[in-house]
């Protein structure tokens, strides 16, 4: 038998059993015909200022423990059709700062609403923004000042950051899956001084890790998106940290140096980190975090057909009857001292003949990367909807809160029922003038279902 002209195919097969086994081209089915590009840059104040998230502070920021980020990755599949994902350490852009970025993205390169999705990890650690939070802090002018020079800033480096992502495009290959970890805890049901008691948690809850991997042409791993749904709060100090965000995309970054870690939060509104309240716990979760990516990363994954559909539409949410003078001006007196600046306010309008707002607008956004949907909504979204919406599309999708604007807490209708903090008075936190109507949460499913039909995803019951 002769065997010379056997040896060239058996190399070839060889090369191609390799070439399939190896941890990056696994599920690798379709070609590097996306365009990935990625840009990320420093958000961290240079000077002191109010941070967001805890009504007990005090005082201005002191200093750093990590620096905030921006980072972008914009997305263009095999027809031209660009996507930009950009997460951020804030704890939530209002919608005046979102409009004002979205509006300059669309005038300096053509991405309309649909096209672009802004995410705020949430932090406490981050600062505050304009037209957020209004009645938490005892600002003065120059804090006021500070604030203002801060969110035009902002808004001019997100602006730029896409920009710089769209010129680092490069062929690409995407894929997704789902990890899990497991150090979230809802905090409605679940007495936090008492954890160390409970033989179960209690509530519901969502344990998934959302991963989208982006490989370039030469199987370097380009960009890692990924998410949880849980509040950044292990933290309550006055330096500057995404938490345990931070500790996580630093480590997936030092994993993989050619990689940019975006981290991009889901609907975590009532879910808590526990135990919390110092920098190793940080720490811990996010090692905890970034070991979830990693198993992902380094697993087989879906691989997503570069076809890209984006879809965007704004309601309307109702919102409940406006308190009384006499509700009013018990807050007025409570000793609370947010309860009365809010309270204060409201009476001051109220004297000047100014109405209350009777609806706030609310962002819902889908996106599908090949059969990847991802849907993206505003506000402090409690997990109930992430539960809800995976059984209405499938528990492959992923479901983010925190996007593009933050107007309140987002509660469902049962929390809606029990009242309680996410259920009432967080309203007074982001300056409304009363909770929502009952009607929120069917409003905003029946609304998404619409949308995700618009972008081709096809309820499963």
């Amino acid at each position: 038998m002769r065997l010379e002209g056997k040896f060239p195919l058996l190399g070839i097969g060889l090369l191609l059993w390799l070439m399939s086994h190896s941890p990056l081209c696994f599920g690798q089915s379709y070609p590097p015909t996306w365009k990935a590009g990625v840009a990320r840059t420093i958000i961290t104040p240079r000077e002191s200022m109010w941070m967001a998230g805890f009504a007990a502070r005090d005082r201005p920021s002191d200093g750093v423990l990590n620096e905030l980020w921006a980072k972008a990755l914009v997305l263009e599949d095999a027809q031209g059709q660009r996507a930009v994902l950009i997460s951020t350490d804030l704890l939530g852009l209002p919608k005046t700062i979102s409009d004002h970025i979205k509006e300059s993205l669309q005038k300096k390169f053509g991405l309309t609403k649909a096209q672009v999705l802004l995410n705020s990890s949430h932090t406490h650690s981050g600062p505050v923004l304009e037209d957020a939070l209004t009645d938490i802090y005892p600002l003065d002018d120059t804090q006021r000042a500070k604030i203002t020079r801060y969110s035009r800033w902002l808004e001019t480096q997100l602006v730029a950051l896409v920009g710089q992502a769209i010129g680092n495009l490069d062929t690409a290959s995407l894929s997704s899956a789902n990890g899990v970890t497991r150090f979230q805890v809802n905090r409605r049901n679940n007495d936090a001084n008492l954890l160390t008691q409970l033989t179960e948690l209690k509530g519901p809850n969502d344990y998934a890790v959302p991963v989208i991997r982006v490989v370039d042409s030469k199987q370097n791993i380009k960009a890692i998106a990924f998410g949880y749904a849980c509040h950044p709060t292990v933290l309550t100090g006055n330096d500057w940290s995404g938490d345990y965000v931070s500790f996580a995309q630093e480590e997936l970054e030092k994993t993989y140096p050619n990689a940019t870690a975006l981290f991009f939060q889901g609907a975590g509104a009532d879910q808590n980190p526990l135990p919390r309240r110092t920098i190793p716990l940080a720490r811990q979760y996010g090692l905890e975090l970034s070991a979830a990516v990693k198993r992902v990363v380094e697993e087989e994954l879906m691989p997503l057909e570069p076809k890209l559909t984006a879809v965007y539409k704004e309601i309307d949410l109702t919102l409940a009857d406006a308190p009384t003078d006499e509700k009013l001006n018990e807050m007025a007196n409570s000793s609370v001292p947010y309860y009365q600046r809010w309270a204060k306010r409201m009476l001051a309008k109220k004297e000047k003949g100014e109405p209350f707002a009777k609806s706030s607008p609310y962002p819902i956004q889908v996106l599908r990367l090949g059969d990847q949907p991802i849907v993206a909504l505003g506000g402090e979204l409690l997990i109930e909807y992430a539960i809800k919406i995976k059984q209405m599309f499938g528990e492959q999708t992923f479901v983010f809160g925190y996007s593009n604007f933050v107007m309140g807490y987002i509660p469902s209708a049962t929390v809606l029922r029990e009242g309680g903090y996410e259920g009432e008075t967080s309203q007074m936190v982001y300056g409304q003038p009363a909770p929502w109507h009952s009607s929120i949460e069917t409003n905003i499913l029946s609304s998404v279902q619409k949308v995700a039909e618009r972008a081709g995803l096809v309820k499963k019951n």
